[in-house]
């Protein structure tokens, strides 16, 4: 999934109902040239951010592009009860390049916005070597009925790409371990949800 120029690019997921939006938005993406990938997941919300977003669902389409400003329009279209979201990505972390494929996608927030954080958030992450890609991003939310909370934490996002053959339980703890690192060293990164990446549609 991690093959684009972070510049612009980013990730957007909106829920798939296997219904007559689902499938226009797959065959949609499928043929643009701005979506670079598309996988069909599941997505697990963490305790502390499912209050923010009490209508989501289990299925979702997770699709990476290249150039935001063109997917921030198309998402308007898109807009249903389901809150629908676009992480843009501001700065990448780091990049490498590893044979097995990406499998699962891991999302954190820091709570305070700190340079120096963001410092060794970096070089610890780096020293995991499962994780192929860390990126800060910030978020873009569309739903039809906005949550009753509004999440705080939007514009410091972490977004993590795993490539890792056992099973996203497993990867699950393996990501966790890294922001338990962190927090020994004072940085607040918490859980905000993960995707399995269990089917790759493009």
């Amino acid at each position: 999934m991690s093959d684009l120029n972070p510049k612009n690019s980013g990730y957007i997921c909106v829920p798939y109902k296997h219904d007559k939006l689902s499938i226009k938005i797959k065959d949609l993406w499928t043929s643009s040239r701005n979506i670079k990938s598309i996988h069909f997941v599941t997505i697990t919300f963490s305790e502390d951010s499912k209050p923010y977003f009490p209508s989501s669902t289990n299925h979702y389409l997770l699709a990476k592009f290249a150039d935001n400003k063109k997917i921030l329009q198309q998402a308007q279209k898109f807009v249903n009860n389901n809150p629908s979201f676009v992480f843009s990505i501001d700065d990448e972390f780091f990049q490498r390049n590893i044979e097995t494929e990406c499998n699962f996608v891991s999302l954190y927030y820091l709570e305070y916005d700190d340079p120096s954080d963001l410092c060794v958030t970096a070089m610890m992450m780096a020293k995991k070597e499962k994780i192929r890609q860390a990126v800060l991003a910030h978020m873009d939310l569309f739903c039809t009925e906005p949550p009753k909370l509004t999440f705080p934490f939007a514009e410091r996002i972490v977004i993590l790409e795993v490539s890792d053959v056992k099973s996203p339980q497993s990867i699950h703890k393996y990501c966790e371990k890294t922001r338990l690192d962190l927090s020994r060293k004072g940085i607040l990164m918490k859980s905000f949800f993960s995707f399995s990446l269990l089917e790759k549609l493009k």
